[in-house]
């Protein structure tokens, strides 16, 4: 099986208008025989979305066309592909009620999903931590230090891992090292491999899996997937479940490091 795991749409507030048709027609040509479509899932109603443009999610309206458009498309591309339904759900701490309920009216639509962490809490403000890397290092003023906002996104990471969002909530962690984005920008090296195999270790043993996002190596600032490399190999060694996922927001960007990544998996 050839698969991607983590792809958005059209739907993406902040991505491009490439069709879903110019998605799969790529995937298929690439000889990939799975592919889950995760748009970025609705934020909570009453959670201000810190970004300028307030694009972090999709707009309600558009989450039953989003199944709507999905569902005819597997009936069109069954003989191709596999084409899975899914969502990227935030983790939001202090939103977990709110999260929780909207996984309960709209987790039988899923096939697949991602569950992942965007948005961190600091005080009674909260932060996108993959904005840009300017809004990252004044949020490291704030906290302190690189290292504290590390341990910060670490501890939020293994809270969604460990809190009870029903019977709907993903099983698939999205990119768990994204603190490293700006890595190559603030220029810090911190040491959190001791962290890192903690959220894996604790991943395997709650039973879900490893969104391998390739996303990182195209980012100017990280030069890395999420995890790491070294981490790759170690998910394998305890036995933690790895799907690859592109992350992709263009059709230009789908698969992309696949090739890279293959002989690691």
């Amino acid at each position: 099986m050839k698969r991607d795991g983590h792809i958005h749409s059209p739907y993406c507030p902040h991505g491009t208008s490439d069709s879903f048709t110019q998605y799969i027609e790529k995937a298929i040509a690439e000889n990939f025989t799975d592919i889950t479509f995760t748009e970025h899932a609705p934020l909570p109603f009453n959670f201000s979305d810190p970004t300028p443009e307030k694009d972090s999610g999709m707009q309600p309206d558009f989450l039953l066309p989003y199944f709507e458009d999905l569902q005819q498309l597997q009936k069109q591309y069954a003989q191709d592909i596999r084409i899975r339904i899914g969502l990227e759900i935030d983790y939001i701490q202090g939103f977990e009620q709110e999260t929780r309920k909207f996984l309960d009216t709209y987790g039988h639509f899923l096939d697949d999903s991602i569950l992942s962490v965007h948005f961190l809490q600091w005080q009674n403000t909260y932060e996108c931590i993959d904005f840009s890397a300017e809004n990252f290092i004044a949020f490291a003023k704030k906290v302190g230090s690189i290292e504290q906002v590390y341990h910060l996104y670490y501890d939020t990471v293994l809270q969604s891992i460990e809190t009870d969002l029903g019977q709907f909530k993903p099983k698939r962690i999205g990119h768990p090292t994204l603190v490293h984005k700006f890595q190559l920008a603030h220029n810090m090296k911190i040491d959190d491999t001791v962290r890192i195999q903690e959220i894996l270790t604790t991943m395997q043993q709650k039973g879900y899996e490893l969104d391998l996002n390739s996303a990182g190596l195209s980012k100017t600032h990280c030069q890395e997937p999420y995890p790491p490399f070294a981490f790759i190999n170690y998910s394998k060694t305890i036995g933690l479940p790895v799907v690859f996922g592109s992350d992709a927001h263009t059709a230009a960007d789908l698969h992309q490091h696949y090739k890279t990544l293959f002989p690691i998996i």
